[in-house]
């Protein structure tokens, strides 16, 4: 039996690859400090599960492809909040920003066709490319400069005549780096020089620190028919299980495209939805709280790193990951090595292996992705294996 080039030509994602080998250590009693992926630990709002409570309806019907008119209202209200203004015609509710993403990309691009982002990237962009039948073209960011972009000549020379879009993501996973408004106002420069989208998303807008302002690509007033926006509440309230996400653009004619697949795949889970359009209600001070316990997480896990000799990591500006370049050759071995044959008073740490945000083979071999969502005393117990490990690891 065959399959499809597309699914052989996809990769398992490396965040969650090296599972099955954290799940064998944890059946032999070693605890595993789960660092490799974004799931936060901090409590989601009590006005989700009001919302679900409120939902009295008999049947539970399919919704509007759209989505219902108390979420997209909601959103519509908290993009406000951030000087970003949508009428309810340009809002597209989603399963979640990953499917807002793979939408955006199918109603922009045709087999062949081109992305370019900024590597390292989410490993999923890769995915989402592939199922359009699109492929990413990387451009590089390096550490030494905080993953900032490079020139705008740097990023031309990647065009082609099947370069369709820019995707980003503003914060960025995994770097946290966020972008200046002169740095994305050279994308759109280059956007509207070139005749391209950009795909912005900016699931971590919540998340900045450092007094660092936030910037948005719907803050680029002279090409918002250009800019596809993806935002989503998995982050912002600590509900990633929830999968409720949305894809928004003032040209409305693409949205009008982009509804021919939220038809196809009819509507996002119609309980969801209502318990997310009471999120608004939300006090604000639910993400102040939120955003200071990231920001004293990042201190720590940054000045841990940083302190292990021959480590060398960016301090992200926002979102809550670290990338880290590891004094090894491998890190993925290394990180299989953690989990298979050491621990350290009975714990080990489980990473994302840097390799899989680069589209460039070879890049990011000796890196690693390290989540700091989850508590202070978790991270703090991370640093001393890690640091543990690489004293044994280099040894050898």
């Amino acid at each position: 039996m065959n399959f499809s080039n597309r699914i052989l030509d996809m990769d398992y994602s490396p965040i969650r690859k090296l599972a099955p080998y954290a799940k064998e250590a944890e059946n032999k009693g070693v605890k595993v400090y789960h660092l490799n992926i974004g799931q936060p630990d901090v409590k989601t709002p009590d006005t989700f599960f009001q919302g679900v409570t409120d939902f009295k309806e008999e049947i539970i019907k399919y919704s509007d492809s759209q989505g219902i008119d108390k979420l997209i209202e909601s959103f519509i209200q908290s993009l406000a909040d951030s000087n970003i203004y949508f009428d309810k015609d340009e809002l597209m509710i989603t399963h979640g920003g990953s499917e807002a993403i793979q939408f955006a990309i199918m109603a922009t691009c045709d087999p062949g066709d081109e992305v370019i982002s900024p590597e390292p990237f989410y490993s999923n962009y890769s995915s989402f490319a592939k199922v359009a039948g699109a492929h990413i073209v990387p451009v590089e960011t390096k550490i030494e400069n905080d993953f900032h972009l490079p020139s705008k000549e740097e990023i031309e020379a990647k065009i082609t005549d099947r370069t369709r879009c820019i995707l980003i993501s503003n914060p960025c996973n995994p770097t946290g780096t966020v972008y200046s408004y002169e740095e994305l106002k050279m994308l759109g420069e280059i956007a509207k020089e070139h005749d391209l989208f950009i795909i912005s998303d900016e699931v971590y807008r919540q998340f900045i620190f450092d007094n660092v302002p936030y910037n948005s690509c719907m803050h680029l007033t002279d090409i918002l028919d250009r800019i596809i926006l993806v935002d989503s509440i998995s982050k912002h309230y600590s509900a990633c299980g929830a999968r409720i996400g949305l894809v928004a653009s003032k040209n409305k004619e693409l949205m009008h495209q982009i509804l021919k697949l939220c038809q196809a795949r009819l509507c996002v889970s119609t309980i969801e939805q209502y318990a997310a359009s009471n999120l608004i209600n939300t006090m604000n001070s639910y993400i102040t709280e939120v955003k200071m316990q990231y920001k004293k997480r990042r201190d720590i896990m940054y000045n841990g790193l940083s302190s292990i000799p021959n480590v060398i990591c960016s301090k992200p500006k926002g979102a809550f990951y670290m990338l880290a370049k590891l004094p090894v050759d491998d890190a993925e071995t290394f990180a299989k090595w953690l989990l298979t044959d050491f621990s350290y008073n009975g714990a080990t740490v489980m990473f994302a292996p840097g390799s899989g945000f680069y589209a460039t083979e070879g890049l990011g071999k000796n890196e690693a992705r390290f989540s700091y969502c989850t508590n202070v005393e978790d991270i703090q117990n991370s640093i001393v294996i890690l640091e543990k490990a690489l004293e044994e690891y280099c040894a050898k």
